[in-house]
């Protein structure tokens, strides 16, 4: 096991990372930015150190001072959390360079996987069913002739896509062009690759994804479903495990399927394959994220396997020590985003208690809210035996949570936990108005 670890992240995700390595006994480092010189996730670590101004590209993203940094402190690894350089194979090849452990899959491996249109011919040797769709198109004529044969309405995605940016949906040819400049603008500006693919747009759907852990002796096992449907141009607003629109006997063959395809291609890690569930019951893979994702909590709660913690070791080498069988899917789990609408600093917090009701987030009285980074503020997630329990747990929790001089979208999801579409589980992409 690592002595001492990095942690290239901040806010919520950086505090998390920070506290499972405390109950492992292992020495923490942060890096800040200047921005962020009073947050939490600075104060809680053994060490920390400023590593630039305030933007991203300054600080988070500045690969050289991060790793300058992680053989300055003495750090044996780096955990990227999620964001910035998380699916980065750059960075984790330059980790590799200078003899530091990138808590995540290997360089080549993220390359094999990151780019989306690739991923999908990889992923058709498996048993798994992918969206129709192509390779990278390079042009608007290319596009324009890869969509008369799939048929509109279509998708064109971002080859490197993230995070619910690079992507538009066409409804006809008279659209085309301008989404394609506008898909192509946006990936260059947020992930620096401006490759573009297009798939047949399934609708209506639900977006279902199977998280996995895999070690590299051999070992895979999938820690069951998350129904992540509620969005809002393409951005995840609150996600549950497990879908209700999921019966015992789907679940279970999707995960046999999911484990059987992750061994084939070799993964090694934690990572999440993403589906969109038609209405008569068809998994459609869509792609696969090479990391932590922000809604792993959901997952804690329902199994009880510390997802930080397996990172960790799988990437020190360590074999899982359990199996399938040991994975149970009992009861229900729900995460709300809590999102801030404004900057400013926070004025009052208070948090809700009770069995099973957990706050991930980074705020402390008199936190600053600043312009430059994602505007999540933590995540609330409850567990109950049952979903209809769960959903009494999370409107009581979200009443009860209070965020004082910064505007929230607490209420949204308040209205969105009372809505008689999302109690009764009959719900899908379409809840928030996506089209």
């Amino acid at each position: 096991m690592f002595s001492k670890i990095l942690i290239a992240n901040r806010g919520e995700i950086a505090v998390r990372i920070i506290r499972a390595c405390k109950e492992m006994g292992v020495a923490t480092v942060a890096v800040y930015s200047e921005a962020d010189k009073n947050a939490l996730h600075v104060a809680l670590a053994d060490q920390s150190y400023c590593i630039g101004g305030p933007e991203a590209s300054e600080s988070y993203l500045n690969e050289n001072q991060i790793i300058s940094t992680a053989i300055l402190a003495g750090a044996q690894a780096i955990h990227p959390g999620y964001g910035f350089l998380s699916e980065n194979a750059h960075f984790a090849r330059a980790c590799r360079k200078n003899g530091l452990v990138f808590i995540g899959p290997d360089p080549e491996s993220m390359e094999r996987i990151g780019n989306k249109a690739l991923l999908k011919e990889l992923i058709r040797s498996t048993c798994l069913t992918v969206i129709p769709g192509t390779k990278t198109v390079a042009s608007v004529a290319e596009a324009r002739q890869a969509a008369d044969g799939i048929g509109y309405p279509v998708m064109l995605k971002a080859c490197a896509g993230g995070g619910g940016r690079g992507i538009r949906l066409i409804h006809s040819e008279d659209e085309l062009e301008d989404a394609y400049y506008q898909a192509t603008s946006e990936a260059v500006s947020a992930f620096g690759d401006g490759s573009v693919y297009l798939e047949k747009y399934i609708f209506p759907a639900r977006h279902v994804e199977l998280q996995i852990l895999a070690d590299e002796h051999g070992n895979a096992v999938c820690l069951g479903d998350r129904d992540c449907s509620l969005q809002r141009r393409n951005q995840k607003l609150l996600e549950e495990t497990p879908s209700p629109a999921v019966n015992d006997g789907q679940r279970q063959g999707i995960i046999e399927l999911a484990v059987d395809a992750v061994k084939k291609i070799g993964y090694v890690g934690a990572g999440t394959l993403e589906f969109l569930l038609d209405r008569e019951g068809n998994f459609w893979f869509m792609e696969m994220n090479v990391r932590l994702q922000v809604e792993h909590c959901v997952t804690e709660m329902l199994t009880g396997f510390d997802l930080v913690k397996w990172q960790i070791r799988i990437a020190a080498g360590i074999p899982l020590n359990f199996t399938q069988k040991d994975v149970r899917i009992k009861g229900s789990a729900i995460e709300c985003r809590i999102n801030a609408g404004s900057c400013g600093a926070l004025e009052m917090l208070h948090v809700p208690g009770g069995p099973s009701v957990r706050f991930d987030t980074c705020l402390v009285t008199g936190t600053v809210v600043s312009p430059y980074y994602d505007s999540l503020l933590g995540k609330l997630i409850v567990y109950a035996k049952t979903r209809e329990e769960a959903l009494r747990k999370m409107r009581a929790a979200l009443c009860e949570l209070v965020i004082g001089g910064i505007s929230t979208n607490i209420e949204e999801q308040l209205r969105i936990v009372e809505d008689e579409r999302f109690i009764s589980g009959n719900y899908d992409l379409a809840f928030m108005g996506n089209r």
